[in-house]
């Protein structure tokens, strides 16, 4: 129900002209109030607060419902942010979630925020607090990618402060993304297999040809475990929130499929699919970008494997315990 609500709105604002617009600096204030004010924000949020306290395992299409649109907004990372901040703490702006931050002489510093370029309030973990900057002085460090919204927070003064959840920020940044990351796959995957049938050469569709042909099926095999890794982060949660291991497996698995995909999707494209007039861009750039936020699968690889050797259990029944947990 609330996946299609969602995708009523994303299909009528958020186009990829839109998409363009926003990641070219134009106001993305037209399509976060056109979800805002749906109440889309408060998906998570205990009902109690006016949310709908939806689980994990239903949030999941959600998420993947945004990456199919390149959504050029921190939505995700709001919704999970009103999980983790008390009630009425949460801002009502463009809140983002960092993947990392550390004090410096002269204020604090959050790198390679994903959303950073346009966030109006970031939250962080610092190992002790959850700690909420406000970025109107922020200064921004663009990540140097053509259009990308990911960028450094350079923020003065003193946060706010609140009650540290465990791993819970750190498991939520990895599993969102991974399920953003999936969506994305999903629609790149999709583009491109129409692609191979509508284009022609010497007679007939790209896609009867037997080398495209074995291209698009390592293409749908990637895409199709990326789903199924990151749904595992959604389901069977304790407290209604990931855990960091099935969150690691996730973000690593997704995160090692993007090269794969995007170079196929742009292969079978040619030279079409670079071009910035096509939409295949707007989902391989964010593909790209995805992969790297929250830990790309060179970071959350030694995770797992360090989580491995310290069970002492053969890695089936290690995959195994973790998909029951």
């Amino acid at each position: 129900m609330f996946t299609e609500a969602l995708e009523d709105i994303l299909r009528d604002h958020c186009t990829p002209a839109t998409v363009r617009a926003i990641e070219d600096g134009g106001d993305p204030t037209p399509l976060w109030t056109a979800i805002a004010d749906s109440g889309f924000l408060e998906l998570l949020a205990p009902e109690a607060a006016g949310g709908a306290a939806l689980p994990p395992e239903e949030f999941f299409p959600v998420l993947l419902v945004l990456g199919r649109y390149a959504v050029p907004l921190p939505l995700a990372q709001s919704m999970v942010a009103r999980t983790l901040l008390p009630e009425g703490a949460c801002p009502a702006g463009l809140l983002t979630i960092a993947p990392a931050v550390r004090r410096e002489a002269d204020g604090w510093l959050c790198p390679q925020v994903p959303f950073g370029a346009i966030a109006a309030q970031v939250l962080a973990d610092d190992g002790q607090s959850l700690l909420l900057f406000d970025c109107a002085d922020a200064e921004r460090l663009p990540s140097g990618v053509a259009h990308g919204q990911s960028a450094g927070l350079r923020l003065r003064g003193e946060p706010q402060r609140f009650a540290r959840p465990g791993d819970a920020l750190r498991a939520w940044g990895a599993a969102l993304q991974a399920a953003l990351l999936a969506g994305g796959m999903g629609r790149a995957f999709e583009m491109t297999l129409q692609y191979g049938n509508e284009r022609s050469q010497f007679g007939k569709s790209i896609g009867k040809f037997q080398a495209v042909q074995h291209q698009l099926a390592v293409m749908a095999e990637q895409v199709a475990a990326s789903r199924l890794a990151a749904q595992a982060a959604f389901v069977g949660t304790r407290d209604g929130r990931p855990g960091l291991l099935q969150a690691a497996m996730a973000k690593a698995r997704t995160s090692e499929a993007v090269v794969p995909v995007a170079a196929i999707a742009h292969a079978v494209h040619g030279a079409i699919g670079v071009t910035a007039e096509y939409d295949l861009q707007l989902f391989t750039r964010r593909l790209h970008e995805g992969r790297m936020a929250y830990g790309s699968e060179a970071h959350w690889h030694p995770v797992v494997g360090q989580a491995l050797i310290d069970s002492g259990l053969p890695a089936v029944d290690f995959v195994r315990g973790l998909a029951v947990a």
